[in-house]
């Protein structure tokens, strides 16, 4: 895209975003993370209203009765956006690509965090990083990390999400907020995620398109091309194929899913041509209700 397609896609992401933060975000993202981003402050008597979690078992039994860790809120947060730049973010069928549905959704998350004072960073990554910026206060910063999402060249085209983790556990010392953007067509990453989720309160946010589960409605022989690899090949779109299709991306969607549930990591579905607000609400009540 030519510089002034980049700066006009990202004014009115700003006018979207902002937008939705100011009425249907509002306080959601507060609420949702404040709990995040604590740090300890003392131990006191144990009360029938704390949370059981908290329970200092060496200081109870030390003492003879329940004591409790007393937490502070930190005045801000550190969110990290890993965004997956490999070749398949580049496609998209209905309206936006996939890279430009995570630089809206990233947008949207980055203004939150800016109304509550926090840090925004991002990692740029294919089986390579690609580009490190580290985390900054203030809507020019913002700006800046959405354009790097929407105008980005990388280097590479495949896609290794461990190299992702093994940067940001590299790099991100402080325990942050950390989305992870990616459609995860990829494998062996589980060990390290799990390690990484010990370190950081990790989000998963799978995006995709519409016809990466259902075939399109084409016919006859067609020709493909893997986005990644650039392999070309050419197929039957008959309607057993089509059902091998949807079967391994059912396949792959448990496959994935199994591995956020065993972590205990949460996890956002998005998909293009699909308004994103009602998957990140859902997330947001969900989180909320969960850490109330």
């Amino acid at each position: 895209m030519l510089l002034k397609e980049i700066l006009k896609k990202v004014r009115f992401i700003e006018i979207t975003t902002s937008r939705l933060v100011n009425t249907v975000f509002a306080g959601e993202y507060h609420s949702v993370f404040k709990g995040r981003g604590m740090e300890f402050d003392e131990v006191r008597e144990y009360d029938t209203s704390d949370d059981m979690r908290d329970i200092d078992w060496n200081v109870t039994a030390r003492m003879g009765s329940p004591y409790t860790k007393k937490f502070v809120e930190e005045r801000e947060l550190t969110v990290i956006f890993l965004v997956d730049a490999s070749s398949s973010g580049q496609y998209g069928t209905k309206g936006k690509t996939k890279a430009e549905l995570i630089a809206e959704v990233c947008a949207l998350l980055s203004f939150s965090a800016i109304k509550n004072h926090d840090r925004i960073g991002l990692i740029i990554f294919s089986d390579q990083i690609e580009k490190y910026i580290p985390p900054k206060k203030g809507k020019l910063h913002v700006l800046r990390v959405v354009r790097e999402i929407l105008s980005f060249k990388p280097k590479h085209r495949m896609t290794d999400i461990n190299v992702a983790l093994k940067a940001l556990n590299d790099v991100i010392m402080k325990r942050s907020t950390v989305f992870l953007f990616s459609d995860f067509l990829a494998d062996k990453y589980e060990k390290l995620l799990k390690v990484t989720f010990k370190k950081h309160d990790v989000v998963a946010v799978v995006v995709e398109d519409p016809t990466e589960k259902e075939f399109p409605g084409l016919s006859g022989m067609v020709e493909l091309e893997d986005a990644e690899t650039g392999e070309t090949f050419t197929l039957k779109a008959r309607k057993s194929f089509k059902e091998r299709f949807k079967g391994a991306w059912n396949e792959r969607k448990e496959k994935r899913n199994t591995i956020f549930s065993s972590i205990g990591m949460d996890h956002i579905e998005l998909e293009t041509g699909t308004p994103y607000i009602n998957p990140l609400i859902r997330f947001f009540k969900a989180r909320e209700r969960r850490f109330r």
